[in-house]
Order: structure tokens, then sequence, then C-alpha cells
């Protein structure tokens, strides 16, 4: 990695970024540049990059920056932005593999829910115009980057469906402000990821992640906001505060199903990037790390005092079983109406996305070094809590 970590210079990727934003210089408030830092050096310390790898790394830094460079000068070139109103978002939050991202496909679905679309959070800037929202040529521009995930990454597809059309989550946005678990992801950066766990301020992440939503709303709005990732467990306590008037969807599954799964999930995208991928050593850190979050999440929601959100606790094995008796329940704990041509897109949806559709995601425990006794007892109060054991 020596010979490679001046493609990781601070200095020089920040004047790559200026470059292409076209001469933008302005980061804004907040902290970017320390965390860049702390990447960058994990990056070049850790993550055992091979040449592609490096790539992809710059990359997403140059996306990241640039993306920043561009909310932060249109926030200067349309001020009403700073007007826009965020009202009783929904997220959806859990452990990873519960069934989040096929959730937040699905209520996306429903013309009156406003979901971050791939290619407008890869493209932000301008901001969105509903009169071109699906004919905007960011979104061919968008699908041009994504690489044969077929070839590059066999089974991903099954496991993670990717594409310009399709919903982001906030995790990916995160990365507008360098803190962010999808990191520690893609690249083997436990330094990095140990900053991320306990010493980030996560006030500053969703500061920014208001921003961006009253961006990508100012010119193209719905009746309220779907979103979702498990990140939001690190943070919740300030997104509460943000956005008090939130309404959470908890997913629940199985830990040891969860974590074996994440763990092939990881396995999978760190190949892309680096020849050197311990799956053991994967699904160790991230089981930790994980259920360290898990737990955050429900102190911060059993202590606070929230009155004006809204919680709804959702198994994975009710979901699976039946995904719109799921969705009804939502609307009617959330009180959201239900209409006629949303309820038609979504069932549509489901029926034309089943289980499967993309390959089967098959996996063992025993591969990733997941003992499930152990992962059982860990998660003890969280399994009985939920019920989990016997679904």
């Amino acid at each position: 990695m020596s010979e490679a970590a001046p493609d990781l210079d601070l200095n020089g990727l920040l004047k790559e970024a200026e470059s292409r934003a076209g001469g933008l210089d302005d980061l804004g408030p907040g902290p970017f540049v320390e965390p860049l830092q702390r990447f960058l050096s994990s990056l070049s310390n850790e993550a055992n990059l091979n040449a592609i790898g490096l790539i992809i790394a710059r990359e997403r830094i140059l996306g990241h920056t640039v993306n920043r460079l561009q909310y932060v000068n249109d926030r200067k070139r349309f001020p009403e932005i700073e007007e826009q109103k965020i009202s009783k978002p929904v997220f959806i939050i859990g452990m990873p593999r519960t069934g989040t991202t096929i959730l937040h496909d699905i209520l996306a679905q429903d013309p009156a829910n406003r979901a971050p679309m791939t290619w407008e959070v890869m493209f932000p800037s301008p901001p969105p115009e509903t009169a071109s929202f699906h004919t905007d040529p960011r979104i061919e521009a968008c699908a041009a980057t994504f690489p044969d995930i077929d070839a590059m990454i066999p089974g991903f597809k099954a496991m993670h469906p990717m594409g310009a059309l399709l919903t982001q989550e906030c995790v990916t946005m995160m990365g507008e402000t360098m803190c962010t678990p999808l990191f520690h992801c893609q690249f083997r950066v436990p330094s990095y990821q140990d900053w991320v766990d306990q010493e980030a301020d996560w006030s500053h992440v969703y500061d920014f992640h208001k921003h961006q939503l009253q961006h990508l709303q100012s010119h193209h709005q719905g009746d309220r906001w779907v979103l979702k990732t498990g990140a939001h467990m690190w943070g919740l306590e300030h997104l509460l505060a943000k956005y008090p008037d939130a309404r959470i969807v908890f997913t629940h599954r199985d830990p040891v199903e969860s974590m074996t799964s994440y763990a092939s999930l990881t396995s999978l995208v760190r190949t892309m990037g680096s020849d050197t991928v311990d799956r053991v050593e994967i699904a160790h850190d991230w089981t930790a790390r994980l259920r360290k979050a898990l737990e955050h999440g429900f102190k911060v929601r059993e202590d606070g005092d929230y009155p004006n959100a809204l919680f709804y606790d959702m198994h994975f094995s009710d979901f699976v079983g039946d995904p719109f008796s799921v969705v009804q329940n939502i609307y009617e704990t959330f009180d959201l109406p239900m209409s006629q041509e949303g309820t038609a897109h979504m069932r549509d949806f489901i029926e034309n996305n089943p289980k499967g559709k993309h390959g089967e995601h098959t996996y063992t425990p025993e591969e990733f070094g997941v003992d499930p006794k152990t992962v059982r007892s860990e998660f003890r109060s969280y399994i009985e809590r939920f019920g989990l054991e016997h679904r």
C-alpha cells in the first residue's frame, strides 16, 4: 500500500475535488477535513487495497467531497432551500439484512412518499425538478457509473440490487460528512470505524442530513420522506433532536441470521478492492460493533421522552410472510393515508419482486466463524424482548 499512498494525499484529493466542482472550495460548517484525514490514514495503513480498490476509494472520496461543495454552493444560489420544512419523516432503522431495503423500495412506490433515489444522491446538484425528475440526464449518467456487478462480484445482486432508479439509503448520504459506517463495510478501516463508534459528534451528521433533504425536496416534494439505514442507530438521539416528529420503523430478525448475512455481504463488497479479505474477522468485528450500536439505539429510545415521535417494531419473519399486511400496519400506526394508487403501486412492486428474483443468497454461520450459541447469548436481552428465537 505504501507505493499507492500518494494517491490518497489529503491536499491532492481536496484540489482534485475543487477542480471537478468547477473551482468551488467552501465545504461549509462542521467537521469534514479532519474525519476525511482519519479515513485516509486508515485506508493507507489498514485496508490492504489493490489497484482497483485504490481507484474505488479515491472516487468515493472525491464524489462525496464534490457533492458537499455543491450542496454548500447551491444553498447560496438558491437561498429559499433554507425555508424548506421536513415534516413527519419516516425512518426505517434496524440491524443489517432485516428487510430494510425491500421495505424502503415498497414504500417508495407510493406517489405520496418521497424517497432519495440513487441518481439524485450521486449527483444532487442542482436540486432535481419535478418536471424532469423521471427524465433527468443524471439518471443515465448515474447508470453508466455502475460496473458489471455480476462479473465483478458474483452473487451481489441477490443480496442488494443496485441501480440509478432504485432508492438510496442515508448511510450513503452521510458520506458527505465523512462520518458513516458505510466506509468500513466497503473497506477494512477499523481505526476509522473506532472513531465513528466512539468519538464522532453525530449532531453534525444530522445538521447536514437535514440540509440534504431540504435541498432534494426544494424543487420536487412529496407528502413525506421515507428514509432508511441501520446507521441511524449510531446517532438516534441526534436524529430525534433534528426530527422530533419522526416516524420510526425498527426492523428485527434473529441476530445469527442478520450477522451472518451481513458478514457475507461485507466480504463480497470488500473483495472488489482487496485481495486479502478475512471473512471470520469481518463477522467477529461487525457483530461486536453492531451489538453496541443496537444497544445504543434502544437506550436512546427507552431513556428519552419523544412526545411527537411514533415507533413501530417490524419482525422480519412477519414481513417475509405477508409484506403488504406489514405495510398496512405501518400506515395505520403512523396515521398515514393510503390511496388506491399507492396501494396498487405497492402491491404491484411486491408481486413483481419476489424473494429470489435476482438469485438466492445462501450462507451458513460456519463459513464466517459465527457461533450461533455465542451470538444468541450476546444478544439475549434483544432476542427475548422481541421473541426472535422462535421466529
